[in-house]
């Protein structure tokens, strides 16, 4: 893992990921802003609805603001997922080919798959978040618990987008899921820290690349 950890490193400081990170950052940017204008106000009444066993009136508009802030953060957070497991064949491609020149190109992620594996977690992670949202506040517990939510977020479509450019055994591929949590948990914890917080999903999908690759060049 630790092999693994140290090419992913190199590798986000690389040209081609920066520029592909540049051009994720934007498109989710503006979709993020575009379901905020649509949904905004749905959301927030939600979270007004929520909070409403709170015993103080002040207490309840501090949470629901810290909410709201929190649910725009984390739909960006979502959205950037997305649009990254969209884009991130050609990357992963070029990635492998610096890396592994003996390993072959087996296939390519079906986009609706990859998509529908993209919402489903993304909802998923959605739903938990609001409904134990109050374990946010507790130290340690709570930020370790975030972690596993963001990996929610990554684990499944990483998995899937990776292994069908390089892996059609299903016996292998099972062998390739495990530690894969505490992988996409490392690069969930990117989210913790601004402007690093866009290189999260990119650096889960290289991260599952050597992850899956490291053995197979032979």
């Amino acid at each position: 893992m630790t092999k693994t950890i140290g090419k992913s490193l190199k590798d986000i400081l690389s040209l081609s990921v920066l520029i592909f990170v540049f051009k994720v950052t934007l498109i989710s940017s503006v979709i993020t802003f575009v379901l905020l204008w649509l949904v905004g106000a749905s959301l927030n009444s939600l979270i007004e609805s929520y909070l409403l066993w709170l015993p103080w009136e002040w207490l309840q508009a501090t949470a629901a603001s810290v909410a709201s802030v929190a649910i725009a953060y984390m739909l960006f957070i979502m959205t950037i997922s997305i649009v990254t497991s969209f884009m991130a064949e050609p990357l992963l491609v070029n990635l492998a080919k610096k890396h592994y020149p003996e390993v072959a190109v087996i296939g390519s992620p079906n986009i609706s798959t990859s998509i529908m594996l993209s919402l489903k977690s993304a909802f998923l992670f959605l739903v938990l978040f609001i409904f134990t949202f109050p374990l946010m506040f507790i130290p340690l517990l709570g930020a370790m618990w975030m972690l596993w939510l963001w990996s929610i977020l990554l684990k499944s479509p990483t998995i899937y987008d990776v292994s069908s450019i390089f892996i059609d055994n299903k016996k292998e591929l099972k062998e390739k899921r495990k530690k894969t949590t505490i992988l996409a948990m490392m690069a969930a914890g990117f989210n913790y820290i601004p402007v690093l917080n866009i290189f999260s999903a990119v650096f889960a999908q290289i991260l599952f690349l050597h992850h899956i690759l490291e053995k197979k060049e032979i």
